[in-house]
């Protein structure tokens, strides 16, 4: 998952030194990236990120990918250093969006693009519906806070706006408790530590 704001996950602090995360697979594998250190953001762990690119191994290459309350975008850069075709990001954080453009123009990224957007409004406002939609997505990564139940309704609305392509994955992060019920293919699952990941195929 990318860093994302998790409601009461971990206080703010105080010195807003910058953290650091690591690519761990691809052509930028082991390359240091920094991210602002606000309130409740943190990159997937690392042992998560592998094994969530294992799963989808062989269905990076040449997708074009979403990641959305990207945060750190650790996500969306794992899966462009490992051959994905292009990645959008959507995030409502200034600080975010902009130090996650400072990365990709550090990794000489020209297949991303960055949109400052509360998330379900930017799905809202798509042009996209069930007969037709400009862009859709083989990967969508979705890791909104924690405590807040959204991914429900962003769920809905890629379905409405038809933002999926017939082969689509979509990734979910929740705390262990909450509670989803989609029309996919529940294709993995894992709980570690705080966090419930999913995997889902779309069918």
């Amino acid at each position: 998952m990318s860093s994302k704001a998790k409601s009461g996950k971990k206080p703010a602090n105080k010195s807003q030194q910058p953290l650091q995360l690591r690519v761990i697979g691809g052509q930028w594998r082991s390359r240091k990236l920094h991210f602002p250190d606000l309130q409740g953001l943190r990159p997937t762990p690392d042992r998560v990120r592998e094994t969530l690119f294992n799963w989808l191994q062989n269905s990076v290459p040449a997708a074009q990918c979403l990641d959305l309350c990207a945060g750190s975008g650790a996500l969306g850069i794992e899966a462009l250093s490992r051959g994905a075709k292009h990645c959008s990001f959507v995030d409502l954080a200034a600080l975010s969006c902009r130090a996650l453009q400072e990365n990709l123009n550090k990794l000489e990224c020209t297949a991303a693009e960055v949109i400052q957007f509360d998330v379900i409004k930017w799905l809202e406002q798509s042009s996209g519906n069930q007969q037709q939609s400009a862009v859709q997505y083989d990967i969508v990564f979705l890791d909104p806070p924690f405590g807040l139940n959204l991914c429900q309704n962003i769920c809905q609305l890629l379905i409405e706006k038809n933002l999926l392509s017939s082969h689509a994955f979509v990734y979910v992060e929740t705390e262990p408790s909450a509670q989803l019920s989609l029309p996919w293919t529940l294709h993995r699952e894992k709980i570690s530590g705080q966090v419930r990941y999913r995997l889902y195929k779309v069918t």
